[in-house]
């Protein structure tokens, strides 16, 4: 059996290439990129694999029977780049698709569900076997930020006291070695989130313990966060797309507490206190 991975030499696609060859004999992963020359280090045969390159993709999938398709981060364009691998899949006789969405897709405020929902949507209706891994938060998103928090002395965003229930990168990545490697997930979808929520206020206070420095949370509005994030450099879809996850993150749309990511994986999510260590170290 050959499992494909698409985005493979991106953090997501790296951690879980790396846990498949653990699991599985490497040989039988194929690492799906759009530059094979980035992915020479990962031990595996590799294949180019453009999501916009809908006329290429079905030969890239010959022989793949398990495919995780992880969500593409061209936002806007991300629903016809997946229902083409999803086409090809098809076409290439791949059997099963494991797709990362977006945790509660189907009730989420946040505006990044309209992509996911209609992945999940074409996935369904493809008639192909399924497995829809609904990714909560990445702590990383947050944690990212921690170092020019310490430096600026505020953390900054838009989520008011939303709980986030976010888990580590390595742990989302953990589950898709799981569903990937494993049998009896077929037709499901799994809800992934971390065991433990904080607020942003939490999480500064976590970030000021463990450097010794008072660094506050300062909850903005969303139009001002936007214009933060974009003064920094980020483009204006990605500075939008982040203040709208916080003010979806302060309705609930990031909070989950039915630990299904931890029982899937088989220990407790990464704590929030690990991945501020590291992102600080």
């Amino acid at each position: 059996m050959k499992i494909g991975v698409t985005g493979a030499t991106g953090q997501l696609g790296r951690l879980v290439i790396e846990g498949l060859k653990q699991k599985v004999a490497a040989e039988t992963i194929v690492a799906l990129v759009r530059n094979p020359a980035k992915a020479a280090d990962l031990g595996v045969e590799t294949r180019a694999f453009d999501y916009s390159q809908a006329e290429t993709l079905a030969a890239s999938l010959q022989g793949v029977d398990k495919l995780l398709l992880i969500s593409g981060n061209e936002i806007g364009q991300r629903l016809p780049q997946h229902k083409a691998v999803i086409a090809a899949a098809k076409q290439a006789g791949v059997k099963q698709i494991v797709y990362t969405s977006l945790l509660h897709a189907d009730s989420s405020p946040l505006s990044l569900t309209v992509e996911h929902l209609g992945t999940e949507v074409a996935l369904k209706e493809s008639g192909l076997t399924y497995t829809i891994l609904r990714n909560g938060w990445y702590t990383e998103n947050y944690t990212g930020s921690a170092k020019g928090a310490i430096s600026a002395g505020a953390f900054i965003g838009n989520a008011g006291d939303g709980k986030i229930a976010s888990a580590a990168r390595a742990d989302y990545a953990e589950a898709a070695v799981v569903v990937l490697a494993g049998e009896g997930h077929e037709n499901k979808t799994y809800e992934l989130a971390g065991d433990e929520a904080y607020t942003l206020t939490e999480l500064a206070a976590e970030i000021s313990k463990q450097t010794g420095k008072t660094v506050p949370y300062n909850n903005l509005t969303e139009a001002q966060y936007t214009d933060i994030l974009k003064s920094f450099g980020l483009p204006e879809g990605l500075a939008k797309m982040l203040a709208d996850s916080d003010t979806g993150a302060s309705k609930g749309g990031l909070f989950d507490d039915s630990h299904v990511l931890s029982k899937l994986i088989g220990r407790p999510t990464t704590p929030l206190a690990e991945v501020v260590a590291k992102a600080i170290a």
